[in-house]
């Protein structure tokens, strides 16, 4: 089994299902579901080099729950399971509660 390992300020998502209903209850076809942008964080870099020259730590670590752009990140498939690769930059919001 293969393990990603991102660098510097990259985060590994493995991303979450589309919602199936709306809020209303209507059932979504795969047509018309949107482009999943929520992930589950499952692996971190060590974090950018600053102009110090020591790691600037990430706001996010592995099992956090964050939203992204639509299109952002690199899609990747590992082992048969879809992973997103992505800067911490990229990521919009931690989802908490």
């Amino acid at each position: 089994m293969a393990t990603l390992r991102p660098l510097d300020d990259r985060v590994v998502l493995q991303v979450l299902d589309a919602e199936e209903t709306t809020a209303g209850g209507i059932v979504l076809p795969d047509s018309a579901k949107e482009k999943p942008q929520r992930g589950k964080v499952t692996a971190v870099g060590a974090g950018k080099l600053g102009k110090d020259g020591n790691r600037l730590a990430l706001d996010v670590k592995k099992g956090d729950v964050v939203l992204f752009g639509k299109y952002a990140g690199s899609d990747v498939a590992v082992d048969g399971k879809d992973y997103k690769i992505l800067r911490e930059n990229e990521i919009l919001a931690k989802v908490e509660g």
